[in-house]
């Protein structure tokens, strides 16, 4: 199920502005810099592509998202070359045709149940070639991020049509169970007849069974990093970023 904010193209149409660019798109910027074919799995608007085109990115650039809101954005900005496909790892089957394969933005907490985890990671290690590597972060759910997502925290951004917009969040059912948290976005405008709410579901994974999923699916982990600074991954740190690579 993907999130209503991604499906809807008036709220799709707000996500960088809410989403602005930060350390973690310099993070993967830097990689994809480096690699000469690159596969973004949930890729949304496109930026991270549309960047390194933008700076002569000369190899292949391909962005795979199942919302079409999201893709629409993508295209808008018309970046020569990219390829944009409407979907998920299940869509296609690549063979071996990327050097990097990355999932930035928390998109890998967006697969919530095992199955669904243990079939994008099968379908990772296909898609890479040799010496290929699989690039992700989760929220670090010892840090407890959802704690601070509140309703008093408000964010506000301006649509393209000038009209001012805020933003919230209320985490459901008193928290984490089971790995798993519910939540709600909220989107409000003056200019609306009423709020637009968007239902979440995330999944907080922690690095051990990250380990163990990656494993049983061929990978191995080369690195962990706790932050964009690649601090090493600690119970405090804020993130699990990943960085794998196929077993031999």
């Amino acid at each position: 199920m993907v999130d209503h904010s991604f499906t809807d193209l008036t709220l799709a149409a707000l996500y960088d502005s809410l989403n602005p660019w930060g350390p973690g798109d310099d993070f993967y910027l830097g990689l994809v810099r480096e690699a000469r074919a690159v596969l973004d799995i949930g890729c949304g608007t496109g930026r991270l592509l549309r960047r390194a085109r933008a700076e002569g990115h000369p190899g292949r650039l391909m962005g795979l998202d199942p919302a079409a809101a999201m893709l629409v954005q993508a295209r808008r900005a018309r970046p020569d070359g990219v390829e944009w496909v409407l979907g998920d790892m299940q869509t296609r089957v690549w063979h071996g045709e990327f050097d990097l394969v990355v999932m930035t933005g928390h998109a890998f907490q967006q697969l919530t149940g095992d199955e669904e985890i243990r079939r994008l990671l099968h379908a990772v290690r296909e898609a890479l070639g040799p010496g290929g590597r699989f690039v992700f972060e989760t929220r670090n759910p010892a840090a407890r991020a959802w704690e601070r997502w509140t309703p008093e925290r408000v964010y506000e951004v301006t649509a393209a049509d000038g009209t001012p917009v805020r933003v919230w969040h209320e985490v459901q059912d008193d928290g984490l169970h089971r790995g798993r948290l519910r939540f709600t976005e909220t989107y409000a405008s003056d200019g609306w007849p009423a709020p637009r709410v968007s239902h979440g579901l995330l999944r907080f994974l922690d690095d051990r069974t990250l380990r163990d999923g990656l494993g049983e699916a061929g990978l191995s982990v080369v690195a962990q990093y706790g932050d964009w600074k690649r601090t090493p991954l600690t119970t405090t740190t804020p993130e699990i970023i990943t960085v794998a690579e196929r077993a031999r």
